[in-house]
């Protein structure tokens, strides 16, 4: 047996050896594929064939293979034993008459081909998310602001620039105004013809900071000034009377509530600053009982100060300024302090003075269930990754933390931050009392229900028999991988749902970056795609897509970039923003373009207008 002979049966002995793998995987969890829905079968043996080769490093045989001008096994994702069974027979056909005799091998016949499994990719999309967009394959999903509840032609011009999918969000807004933006797309679909179809995300458990201490409200009033403290501009101030509307020239200015009548005929106003100085006001100009007042001082009011009202030297009147809205100062945390989780939701407050010395800042968390799971030693953080720390101790009552991450000039903490325990073991169930109670009008209006940090099979179940009670056809359900341990059981969960589909896989980015580090994130969000097209699953490729245009107006570049790499998704989400309807237009036209040069994971090679070397340039 010749040299090269001898390598091809060795590479035959090693892809052999991969196939097998595969089909005794299979065999392994054959009770859960009887349980898959029948039309989903194919899908479930082709992801635990793509499980089984997954579990081994095949770099080195992947070069060999590349080197006979065979597949690398590179883009088998959605036909992986098909993919094996072709590269084994075109190894058999390179190998000598001798390997060939010894290599007499039964070819299993796959469950799909390099055919039927992009196409049951497709056509489990289909039935999800509706049918493809005419001019681009991937969907464009879009969360709804609350002002989609009242404004109907916003929700019409977001079909119109290219929305396929309204997302609700659960954790916002209530049931009235959801029901109003549902109309809205209704009516926008019968008038513009164009379809739509709605995902209810069901809220979860989401682990947040609770209350702050509250302070008097201080309102500063401060003029503009040049780099020299020359004031260029006096400030605009206007006072009316509590309890009543500002009016509308007064928007963009500030409005100083003011307990009872304010006199006419009023030349200026004496209010007493909170640091105990009397600032002067001059009245420009009233309407109706309001006074427009400027001022080239900084003053600082808050409820109760007196105001005094002045015609030249005579005096007309005084008054109290009225309630102020009240300021929550926040928590500054540096690395090495420390800060205590409570149970309870008594307010917390900064780290500050008592009875037995510095006492830390304290702060409520949402779900006490928490305070029985974690253990000392686990990282936790806070704000999305801005904050970090770990357990010194719980006594399931307050769970006490070191801080190790923040920024050097200190880290602000307020209440209504996500919290995330990575490493902690959480027995919350998927679906709360509120998702229960969310799902009444999600059966009668949604076409789509997502998971929210989706973790358990059980809970994927309890879902789908929840949505399915009295319905032919309950809408399909979205797992939301936004968590550490739903990244790690992704396998279990998608052979879960598949026992009742349509079903789609959301990459949830915001809170699975911090879960898995920020350094992690592009590695998992891949590993994600790669799983999900192994099942035919649809991918939800979500979170802070064009964040910067849908909120300022303008992309930066990495994420004109990172939305570009969306395309290798079934389905793009936007977030809310003052922006939106333009970054729907702009995320339409990047992946009209690189639908053209990208199929899933493989490169499709396109005409390129600058490859033509026979046109010169002038």
């Amino acid at each position: 047996m010749s040299r090269d002979e001898a390598t091809i049966t060795q590479l035959i002995g090693a892809v052999s050896e991969l196939r097998g793998e595969a089909l005794r995987m299979e065999r392994r969890f054959a009770r859960d594929i009887a349980l898959v829905h029948p039309s989903y079968r194919r899908s479930a043996r082709n992801l635990l064939h793509y499980l089984a080769l997954r579990q081994h490093d095949i770099r080195p045989l992947q070069t060999q293979l590349a080197a006979l001008g065979l597949s690398s096994l590179g883009r088998c994702e959605a036909n992986t034993l098909a993919g094996l069974n072709a590269v084994l027979a075109a190894l058999i056909r390179l190998a000598g008459p001798t390997a060939q005799r010894a290599k007499r091998l039964k070819i299993s016949k796959p469950p799909v081909d390099f055919v039927t499994g992009p196409l049951l990719l497709r056509r489990h999309t289909q039935r999800l998310l509706g049918r493809r967009p005419p001019h681009r394959t991937a969907h464009i999903m879009v969360t709804m602001p609350s002002e989609a509840a009242h404004d109907a032609n916003l929700v019409q011009s977001l079909l119109r620039s290219g929305m396929d999918i309204m997302r609700i969000n659960g954790a916002h807004d209530d049931a009235a105004a959801w029901r109003a933006m549902v109309g809205h797309l209704k009516r926008a679909r019968r008038a513009t013809g164009l379809r739509c179809r709605i995902l209810v995300d069901l809220a979860g458990p989401k682990l947040r900071t609770g209350a702050l201490e509250t302070e008097p409200g201080v309102l500063k009033i401060r003029p503009d000034r040049d780099r020299r403290g020359v004031v260029t501009s006096p400030a605009r101030v206007w006072l009316v009377p509590a309890g009543q509307a500002p009016p509308l020239a007064a928007s963009g200015s500030v409005v100083v509530p003011v307990n009872g009548d304010l006199p006419t005929e009023v030349s200026h106003v004496v209010v007493h600053d909170v640091r105990g100085k009397k600032r002067r006001l001059t009245v420009e100009s009233g309407e109706g009982p309001s006074l427009l007042c400027t001022s080239d001082r900084t003053v600082y009011l808050e409820a109760g100060a007196r105001v005094v009202f002045f015609a030249k030297r005579d005096r007309r009147g005084s008054g109290r300024v009225g309630a102020l809205t009240a300021a929550t100062p926040p928590i500054l945390l540096r690395s090495g302090d420390r800060l205590v989780l409570t149970r309870t939701a008594t307010a917390g407050h900064p780290a500050r003075r008592g009875p037995r010395g510095l006492e830390p800042a304290r702060i409520p968390c949402t779900l006490p269930e928490v305070f029985r799971d974690v253990r000392p030693g686990e990282p936790v953080w806070f704000d999305d990754g801005k904050i970090g720390g770990l357990v010194v101790s719980n006594d399931r009552r307050e769970i006490e933390i070191k801080i190790n991450h923040a920024r050097s000039a200190g880290a602000r903490l307020l209440p209504d931050k996500g919290i995330n325990l990575p490493l902690s073991n959480l027995r919350l169930s998927g679906l709360t009392e509120k998702d229960r109670a969310d799902l009444a009008f999600a059966d009668r209006a949604a076409d789509l229900v997502g998971l929210s940090f989706a973790q358990r099979a059980q809970d994927i179940q309890k879902l789908a028999m929840l949505l399915a009670e009295g319905k032919k056809r309950p809408p399909g359900i979205i797992l939301k991988i936004e968590t550490r341990r739903g990244f790690e059981a992704l396998p279990r969960l998608l052979l879960s749902a598949l026992r009742t589909p349509p079903v789609g896989v959301m990459v949830a980015r915001g809170d699975l970056a911090v879960e898995v580090g920020f350094d992690r994130l592009a590695e998992v969000q891949e590993e994600i795609l790669w799983l999900c097209e192994a099942a035919h699953v649809p991918a939800i490729w979500a979170t802070q897509v064009l964040e910067n245009l849908t909120k300022k107006g303008a992309p930066s570049r990495a994420e004109v970039t990172d939305a570009a790499t969306a395309v290798r998704a079934e389905c793009v989400m936007l977030n809310k923003g003052p922006h939106v309807r333009e970054a729907v237009a702009f995320l339409d036209d990047v992946l009209r373009r690189m639908q053209d040069h990208h199929d899933k994971n493989r490169a499709t090679l396109r005409k390129l207008s600058v490859a033509d070397g026979s046109k010169r340039a002038r």
